[in-house]
């Protein structure tokens, strides 16, 4: 396969090139489709019972409100004439735009619920009929905050969070990128030693960005997809381009060196570095895939853009590159740059006599591989202990779902969601909605002809703990006892043989509290004759995180079992493939201890300006997937060289030092420079975004240092020639379907043996 790739691209390069132009330009048009398409939610289960019930509620009774305007009075309180005054107008007006269905405030059918403890506030909540109505009214009320007049009004509730988000991840993109992309060049350029070279990775990213961009315009347009995906398309798109273009210009160089013509300098570059690149891409394209068994679009949405990022990556590594190195030949070495880099380049340069293979190794990485080996146990077994203290934490992990907290204090949903909490008694926005299905028969209290009767009911569930009142169809509880009559004119509760109530709790609807809330209204008994949907805010995150746990194990099998199976393609060995899952579990651990630490129990909170929280349910699923498939990629970098000298017959140690010895420098040099891509995103006013960017950032580190400068090495050490074990019928197997570089070629080396402690 890639002999036939590498005659294509050596005779017919600009062609290839010409073929590419067209294809990014076509990607570029479309791929600007995309942000039109996109959506800000996606953290909840479709198919689940608390999704069925707001739907229900949506459907059939006008939903909950996805607008809520807080009302401060300038001076005074909101009793005073002219707040009054100006409230009603308020309520007046957004009840007569087109698209709303309802507008309630405290000065109009509310009543005290809605009015703060403080007497400063008040809210007006509007129910629209969809959500680009709901959008207007947020961008209109937005506008105009600062009007002169005896109130403010600031926007707040599930419209405007959404709003608030979609904004923020627009900037924050734009941020992110006007930060990462000066950096990583100026590193390119100390990384390659020159400005062409340099230029290379970003010609392989840009491929894979619009690729990725594009295939999220078409399926933007078929289904769901979320806002969040072209954060990791950006990112991931110039990291894998960094990665695959160190590889293959360096080994390019490295065969340029050894005397080869452009032409075949690129051929076994193909064989080699490329093939490494395909099974890389390869496995991290089995760890994204396996977010597509999560029900949340959120996750779906990640899967779709890192798959999508990664074959053009792949694509791009392993047939425009190479096009592009058989023209430039020995001139990818030009523009170089001097000063340190310069000097870098000639004691280089020095090293070369000793022939083109000992230039291309690193010295130190060889020092480090070879000091690890000698004392496998002592430098080993404290890497180990140090990645199961980072992973510590995680045993306290607490989960929420996204709401106006991830946003700074300066979004204005944030700001009434702030208000609310701490000056408002209850939240009714934040209600556990119970729609009632059933034509069991019973007095009225507002319930509908035929329909279930909603006042036992309504007053058994007001009695529950943390609940502050239930409003129904028979009128409002609190705490076992009707305290206002049904309005007559109000039929928002009830809808042909289905009636709704609203349990508004008095706690955070993300607390355990709350969540234990939802529990008991599923637990207790229903009228006679009808069944029961339990929704809202609570609802959504007790099923949010049953959906993860249930799917979790399905998940880690596959990403496990595609894993194995594609090192054991690569390498013919069980052990392998074993010691890597074993390794990246280790490193995931650390991952994710350290962001409970940081994000959930608030250390850095103040330097990186955020509110410290639960983890999103999605949010520890997204980072297991990204860090494994990206921890992948650099086994596979490793593993190539060490098997590449293991198939020349060069012993277990040897072959270890050196394979570390010549991909240390591209392994540290693409980890770092991936890493300042994700860390960027500790810019953002989102948190779990923020959570996402150092998350993997961290992932990256830790893999790129200890995992496979330290525990490989000492493993490898450890298990000596155990290391490419297989089982007889599998070794067939292998010899049958796995790829194999070249035919072993038996070397002699003369390497010590040196003891194991």
């Amino acid at each position: 396969m890639f002999a036939r790739l590498a005659r294509l691209v050596t005779r017919r390069p600009g062609l290839v090139l010409l073929a590419t132009l067209l294809l990014v330009g076509a990607t570029a048009v479309l791929g600007v489709t995309a942000f039109g398409k996109l959506q800000t939610g996606g953290f909840d289960d479709p198919r689940s019972g608390s999704t069925h019930a707001d739907q229900a509620v949506e459907e059939r009774f006008g939903g909950q409100p996805s607008l809520v305007l807080l009302v401060t009075a300038r001076a005074g309180t909101v009793d005073a004439p002219d707040v009054t005054a100006a409230g009603r107008e308020l309520t007046r007006t957004l009840a007569a735009e087109p698209g709303v269905n309802r507008a309630v405030s405290y000065w109009d059918s509310g009543g005290p619920p809605l009015r703060s403890e403080s007497g400063r506030h008040a809210l007006v909540l509007a129910y629209t009929s969809d959500d680009d109505v709901a959008e207007d009214l947020v961008a209109r009320y937005e506008q105009a905050r600062d009007v002169p007049g005896p109130v403010t009004v600031t926007p707040g509730g599930a419209a405007t969070i959404g709003e608030n988000i979609n904004d923020q991840v627009t900037t924050d993109l734009a941020l992110a990128e006007s930060v990462a992309i000066p950096i990583t060049m100026v590193l390119l350029i100390v990384a390659f030693g020159g400005v062409v070279a340099a230029l290379l990775p970003l010609a392989v990213g840009v491929v894979g960005i619009f690729g990725g961009l594009a295939i999220l315009s078409v399926l933007g347009s078929l289904t769901d997809v979320s806002i969040f995906a072209v954060n990791l398309t950006t990112a991931l798109g110039l990291g894998l381009g960094i990665d695959y273009a160190l590889l293959m210009v360096s080994r390019f160089r490295e065969e340029l060196a050894s005397g080869r013509d452009r032409a075949d300098a690129v051929a076994t570059t193909l064989r080699t570095a490329g093939r490494t690149i395909v099974f890389s891409g390869a496995t991290v394209v089995a760890a994204l895939a396996v977010m597509l068994v999560f029900p949340p679009y959120f996750l779906k949405s990640m899967a779709y853009a890192g798959i999508a990022v990664t074959v053009f990556a792949v694509l791009s590594a392993t047939v425009v590159l190479p096009a592009i190195l058989v023209l430039l030949g020995p001139r990818v070495n030009a523009l170089r740059v001097g000063g340190l880099i310069g000097l870098i380049r000639r004691r280089r340069a020095a090293g070369a006599a000793a022939g083109p293979r000992e230039a291309s190794e690193s010295p130190a990485w060889r020092a480090v591989a070879s000091a690890v080996m000698r004392r496998p146990l002592l430098v080993g077994v404290p890497a180990v202990a140090v990645l199961l203290m980072l992973g510590i934490p995680f045993l306290h992990v607490s989960f929420g779902t996204p709401d106006d907290r991830v946003l700074r204090g300066t979004a204005s949903s944030r700001q009434v969601g702030d208000v609310i909490r701490t000056d408002f008694a209850a939240d009714t926005a934040a209600a556990t909605t119970v729609v009632l299905e059933g034509a069991a028969g019973g007095p009225g209290g507002g319930a509908p002809a035929g329909g279930p009767a909603p006042d036992g009911y309504a007053r058994d569930l007001s009695s529950l703990p943390n609940v502050a009142r239930v409003n129904s169809a028979a009128g409002t509880y609190a705490a076992g006892r009707q305290v206002t009559p049904p309005a007559p004119t109000d039929s928002r509760f009830s809808a042909g043989t289905s009636t709704y109530l609203e349990v508004v709790p008095s706690v955070d609807p993300a607390s355990d509290a709350g969540q234990d809330l939802a529990r008991a209204v599923r637990g207790r008994p229903v009228p006679a004759g009808t069944s029961v949907l339990v929704g809202g805010p609570s609802a959504v995150l007790v099923d949010g995180k049953a959906t993860i746990s249930d799917h979790l194990p399905l998940a880690v099998g596959l990403i496990a079992l595609t894993t194995f199976v594609l090192l054991f393609l690569f390498t013919g060995s069980v052990v392998m493939p074993l010691k890597a899952l074993v390794l990246n579990a280790l490193s995931l651990s650390a991952v994710l201890g350290a962001a409970v630490w940081v994000f959930q129990d608030g250390h850095l909170s103040g330097a990186l300006g955020f509110l410290p929280g639960p983890l999103d349910t999605s949010m520890p699923v997204l980072l297991f997937c990204i860090a494994f498939g990206l921890s992948m990629d650099y086994e596979v970098f490793l593993l190539s060289r060490i098997k590449e000298e293991h198939d020349r017959g060069v012993p277990n140690t040897e072959a270890v030092a050196t394979g570390l010895a010549r991909t240390g420098r591209i392994v540290t040099t693409a980890a770092a420079l991936l890493a300042v891509t994700f860390v960027a995103f500790a810019t953002s006013s989102v948190t779990f975004m923020q959570m996402f960017g150092i998350g993997t950032a961290l992932a990256i580190v830790l893999d790129a240092t200890l995992i496979r400068g330290v525990l490989v090495p000492a493993f490898m050490r450890l298990a000596g020639n155990v290391n490419w074990w297989a089982p007889r019928p599998l070794r067939a197997l292998h010899a049958r379907i796995g790829l194999v570089e070249a035919p072993r070629v038996e070397v002699a080396y003369n390497v010590p043996v040196e003891n194991v402690g």
